[in-house]
């Protein structure tokens, strides 16, 4: 998606090529993803929140290259305070209030409307966040391809780099098929942007690719889950959502991994459907399909957008996290201002925002991000 978007955002002002190498775009973290927009997730980060907040209108209302009238589906999102958790959750409670006024708080009724096979000895009490919406993910990323296309950009599958120098103010990049130079390069490479800078001779940033695991569970016979919220531990432990009929399940897991083409473990396939039946009255007699996919960090947890400070031309833009997908469009739009030096765009300079907040300059040590087990903070995508 990072890709995408700002070849998109790029092309019509620059001459831009994209390279992927895979042959399906998009193939690991962006078509692997939970697919949800949530505001109160990383509002206590200020780079986070502002990002989030500044994609909102455009995923509401994207152009018509889009060819939908809107990215976003009201779903809802309800937190379920798991037991001994009742502290912990006042206190999370009273930071988010501060920042989403909308939430409100659970009870017992509240939550077996909206969650009628519910466990009630699990959950007592929660909140619900009324302005969380499932995303089309799929359209988000075809529509900047679309753009990217449509303004004479041109994107090259199966384009793996082999070799990559800075010769003569310009970055020549090597493929088994072909050799290509730019002044300016974005490395958008997502678990592999650290191995791309390599290739460059280009510092690393410390990114440390996390596993996530999911699973496709059936409801129980005659039970209609496509109005149910997302919905959450409170603990962060799992996530669980409604998908074209099934339920989503996720332990929430982040497990350290070389960037690879992810794949579910069965300990944490299990331990995605324990927290299900801990959480509902569900049998599970077969998993219809499971995957996982790696959500890409640097030591601080917060996205690296900006120019490398000792390689000319060498841009950034990763380690998203799971925030890359819900973040795109404004993301996009501030890549696009650095590296055409045109100027913070509006909406982000009335909002507060720092570019220094996510240059990679910030990084003066490079050291793995957190690694997390069971029960894992409160993360979703």
């Amino acid at each position: 998606m990072a890709g995408a978007s700002i070849a998109g955002e790029l092309s019509g002002q620059a001459r831009v090529l994209l390279l992927e190498r895979e042959e399906q775009s998009g193939y690991h973290s962006t078509g692997r993803s939970a697919a949800a927009f949530i505001p109160s997730y990383g509002h206590d980060n200020p780079s986070l929140s502002l990002l989030t907040k500044c994609s909102l209108n455009f995923l509401l209302d994207p152009p018509d290259i889009f060819r939908t009238k809107t990215l976003l589906h009201r779903r809802g999102l309800l937190v379920l305070c798991a037991p001994g958790e009742e502290a912990a959750m006042d206190q999370e409670w009273s930071l988010l209030q501060q920042s989403i006024p909308t939430i409100v708080r659970a009870d017992r009724d509240f939550i077996r409307r909206q969650l009628p096979i519910v466990n009630e000895d699990y959950a007592a009490s929660g909140w619900y966040e009324p302005d969380v919406f499932d995303m089309d993910v799929h359209a988000l990323h075809e529509g900047y391809l679309r753009v990217l296309r449509q303004r004479g950009g041109r994107l090259l599958s199966n384009s793996d780099i082999t070799g990559l120098e800075r010769r003569d103010d310009v970055w020549c990049v090597k493929t088994p098929e072909a050799s290509y130079s730019a002044p300016l390069l974005v490395n958008a490479a997502g678990a592999w942007a650290d191995e791309v800078a390599a290739l460059a001779g280009v510092d690393a940033i410390g990114l440390t690719p996390l596993r996530r695991t999911a699973v496709l569970l059936d409801p129980p016979a005659g039970c209609d889950v496509s109005g149910w919220p997302l919905v959450m531990a409170s603990d962060g432990s799992f996530y669980l959502k409604p998908d074209a009929g099934l339920i989503l399940a996720s332990p929430a897991d982040e497990h350290p991994s070389q960037a690879c083409d992810a794949q579910p473990e069965e300990l944490d396939i299990a331990y995605a459907v324990h927290y299900a039946q801990q959480a509902l009255q569900l049998e599970v007699r077969q998993i219809k399909h499971s995957w996982a996919g790696l959500r890409n960090f640097v030591v601080d947890r917060t996205p690296v957008i900006g120019f490398a400070p000792n390689a000319e031309g060498f841009f950034w833009a990763a380690g998203q996290g799971g925030h890359g997908i819900q973040t795109a469009p404004a993301a996009a739009r501030l890549a696009a201002s650095l590296l055409l030096g045109s100027g913070l765009p509006v909406d982000l300079e009335q909002a507060g925002f720092d570019p220094a907040w996510v240059s990679p300059r910030r990084l003066e040590r490079h050291e793995p991000a957190t690694k997390q087990s069971h029960p894992q903070t409160n993360f979703v995508q």
